[in-house]
């Protein structure tokens, strides 16, 4: 049976780049090709462990200047025999620039990806606390003008028996058996020795063996806590408050997070909020509309009164200069916006009747279909 002939590919072809490639194309060309197929993206995938192995095997070899004047001048076979290390490059260990590959991985696992180093980062334990929200229910009038509110809030504070520390009266933290106090483990993985945050201990590198009895070793207990909100005039629904600081404590000397008051407002009777004006609809009779009048009206601050001219239609807005909603954070107001609904009696007395039919014969409208356009120009007629 005949031997098949199986020639290795190129290294510059593998990584796609031209011979005389810079460090850092043939570092981004490299990037590129281990992110694509790496196995922990292709699990269960041969070809693209080859193909990972592959573009490794070649970046490995053209990332060393040595091995890639070698390389340049007697091609594969300056690792094979006498002409160089025997078997693949990686046999004699990495030999290369360790950065250079825990600078490609870094972002892609998002921990110290070495090959055969022992650098790693202990993770801090310094954590922050966790912001804290509260839904606060308003009277119409109190997110018009403002308000001073007690709430009272449940939230994680620093325990005061260890101070924060998670160790009983005089104990401290002990380094992590697990890890050693590096934070990370270690783990081989193909050509690679990969590490990753201790699990034991978190990545701090030190565990509470002797807890405190007040938080059982977690540095913070919950507690009842009051705070006095004082809400701005103005205030819309959904509006946030923010309190820095009053949210949950830290751990471990972090700084404390944020409560945040979330403002929820209740419907008004007649009024309807738009921005910082007012609407409502006042309903008056046909004589009042025909003749004209005064009205008293409630506004949010007292009653004010509204001058209705002869012959106002149905549907008419009259402006209230300065009766709305204060703007929030500024002076000013917004205005109270009253609109005229001309109400037709529904039931009528026999000389109510009467009187309502002299008055039709006196009066003369054309009872044709017309546009909408031209409606409103009769009535500014009329009017």
């Amino acid at each position: 049976m005949a031997t098949a002939n199986v020639t290795k590919l190129d290294f510059y072809e593998v990584l796609s780049v031209s011979r005389d490639a810079s460090d850092q194309e043939l570092k981004a060309a490299y990037r590129k090709l281990a992110m694509k197929y790496h196995p922990d993206r292709n699990p269960d995938n041969p070809e693209a462990e080859e193909k990972f192995k592959e573009c490794s095997e070649a970046y490995q070899v053209l990332s060393d200047p040595e091995k890639r004047a070698a390389y340049d001048r007697y091609g594969h076979a300056a690792f094979q025999g006498g002409a160089g290390p025997a078997g693949n490059p990686f046999a004699g260990g990495f030999t290369g620039n360790p950065q250079d590959l825990g600078d490609i991985f870094g972002d892609l696992f998002g921990e110290m990806f070495n090959m055969g180093g022992s650098g790693g980062r202990r993770a801090s334990r310094v954590q922050r606390g966790r912001d804290l929200r509260f839904d606060l229910t308003l009277e119409f009038e109190e997110a018009v003008f403002g308000a001073e509110k007690e709430i009272k809030i449940r939230r994680m504070e620093t325990c005061l028996e260890c101070k924060g520390t998670g160790g009983a009266r005089g104990k401290q933290p002990v380094t992590c058996q697990a890890c050693g106090g590096r934070g990370q483990q270690r783990f081989q993985q193909g050509f690679f020795s990969v590490a990753r945050t201790c699990a034991s201990c978190g990545g701090t590198g030190s565990q509470i063996v002797d807890p405190c009895g007040s938080c059982k070793g977690q540095t913070v207990v919950q507690r009842e806590h009051t705070i006095l909100v004082k809400v701005p005039a103005g205030v819309e629904q959904e509006t946030r408050i923010r309190y820095q600081g009053e949210g949950e404590s830290g751990r471990f000397g972090g700084p404390a997070g944020d409560l945040y008051v979330v403002l929820s407002v209740k419907d008004h009777k007649f009024f309807e909020r738009d921005g910082d004006d007012l609407h409502c609809v006042m309903p008056i009779s046909f004589p009042q509309a025909a003749l004209g009048t005064e009205l008293e009206i409630e506004t949010l601050e007292g009653m004010a009164t509204v001058k209705i001219p002869e012959g106002t239609q149905s549907g008419r807005e009259f402006r209230l200069r300065g009766k709305g909603v204060p703007h929030l954070n500024s002076s000013g107001k917004g205005d109270l916006i009253v609109e005229i609904q001309v109400q037709t009696p529904s039931k009528l007395t026999k000389q109510q009747r009467e009187l309502l039919r002299q008055l039709g014969d006196s009066l003369v409208v054309e009872n044709t279909p017309t546009s909408r356009g031209l409606f409103e120009k009769m009535k500014d007629i009329f009017s």
